[in-house]
C-alpha cells in the first residue's frame, strides 16, 4: 500500500531549509516567517538523496528560496533543481546561522550546539502552532533554526527565535 502523499504548498512563498546529509531535516516556512512542516529523512544514499530533492522541492509550488547548510557536494543536488525553479538559494555552514542564533555559550562545542539547537527549535515550533514532535532529530532540529535564518536573511522575520 502507498503512503498518502503530502499535500503540496500553494498560494504563499515558502523556504525550504536543508540540514544537509543522507540523514537530512528540512523544514519549510512560509512569508510570514512562520514553520509549516519540518521532519527528518534517512535517504541512504547519494542517488535515493538527489531523487528525494526533487521530490521535497516539487511539493512547494511557491518556492522562494532554498537554505541548505553542510556538504558543498550533497548542496548540487538541491541547488540545480531549486535553480530551474528560479528560488533564491543559499549554501551556508553551521557557524553562519549558530553565531546569529545561540549564544556563545551554547557554542562551545557541536554536542552544546546540538543541544541548543533542540530547545530553541522546540520553541520555534510551538510559536509557529507546528504539529510537537514526539522526538525532535538533531537533523530536524537544526534545519528549523536553519529556516529561521533564512526567513530573517529575506526580512520575513526581524525576530530571534523566542
Amino acid at each position: 500500500m502507498k503512503p498518502a502523499a503530502r499535500p503540496t504548498l500553494h498560494s504563499v512563498p515558502h523556504l525550504l531549509a536543508v540540514d544537509l546529509g543522507l540523514k537530512t531535516g528540512l523544514a519549510v516556512y512560509d512569508d510570514a516567517g512562520a514553520l509549516v512542516r519540518y521532519r527528518s529523512q534517512n535517504y541512504g544514499s547519494f542517488a535515493r538523496l538527489k531523487r528525494g530533492a526533487y521530490g521535497e522541492l516539487a511539493e512547494i509550488s511557491e518556492l522562494a528560496a532554498v537554505v541548505l547548510e553542510g556538504d558543498v557536494l550533497l548542496a548540487r543536488a538541491w541547488t540545480r533543481i531549486a535553480a530551474r525553479r528560479g528560488a533564491r538559494t543559499f549554501v551556508i555552514q553551521a557557524h553562519t546561522w549558530r553565531r546569529r542564533l545561540l549564544l556563545d555559550r551554547e557554542q562551545r562545542s557541536g554536542v552544546d550546539a546540538k543541544a541548543a539547537a533542540g530547545e530553541v527549535a522546540r520553541r520555534i515550533i510551538e510559536a509557529s502552532d507546528a504539529p510537537r514532535p514526539t522526538s525532535l532529530k538533531h537533523d530536524a532540529a537544526e534545519a528549523i533554526l536553519i529556516g529561521w535564518w533564512g526567513c530573517m536573511e529575506l526580512g520575513w522575520t526581524e525576530q530571534m527565535p523566542p
